[in-house]
């Protein structure tokens, strides 16, 4: 009998990676959240509350840039 040629890679164990960039964790209070929902939601495209963090990030540096 042969032996099988097929090379078996085991699977990777986890969480399958969802992007390329570092994750940051940060902890709000409930006020806070609420603030950034409320924003998020006056936007024309209604972004979800991550990408709204980093809108408001952008924001914020940039208007301490100037």
């Amino acid at each position: 009998m042969k032996s099988s040629t097929k090379k078996v890679t085991p699977k990777k164990r986890g969480r399958p990676a969802t992007g390329k960039d570092p994750l940051v964790s940060t902890r709000m209070p409930p006020t806070l959240i609420a603030a950034v929902e409320a924003w998020a939601s006056q936007q024309d495209d209604d972004p979800g509350r991550s990408e709204a963090i980093r809108r408001l990030v952008e924001i914020g540096l940039k208007a301490k840039g100037k």
